[in-house]
């Protein structure tokens, strides 16, 4: 994980705004985090779950934030990954049928 997403990823945990880059954590009245990658919105983060978006780019550095993200919030097996130019989810332990990414996913802890 990159020294920025484990700095996103503590801003996010301990409910601060932060941001460093092209990356931005916003802490809303109702604590939940979103997540912003060059201005557009990533990733909300609350204590229900984290739903995913790319922000209308489907780049390796939107995907290595949302990895970060789920990694850290919800488990190892869940995170973004491309095959064949499209991306998708892995929603189970076993990491089998992954399903199509979509923006605005959501993933429950």
């Amino acid at each position: 994980m990159r020294k920025i997403e484990t700095q996103m990823n503590s801003a996010i945990r301990s409910r601060r705004d932060w941001h460093s880059g092209n990356t931005r954590v916003e802490i809303t009245e109702d604590n939940t985090a979103f997540v912003y990658l060059h201005g557009n919105k990533i990733a909300e983060v609350d204590e229900i779950g984290v739903r995913l978006f790319d922000g209308g780019w489907q780049s390796v550095t939107t995907k290595s934030r949302l990895n970060a993200i789920c990694y850290e919030f919800l488990s190892p097996f869940f995170g973004v990954f491309q095959k064949n130019w499209t991306w998708f989810v892995n929603v189970q332990l076993d990491r089998t049928n992954p399903v199509p990414f979509y923006s605005g996913i959501a993933l429950n802890v």
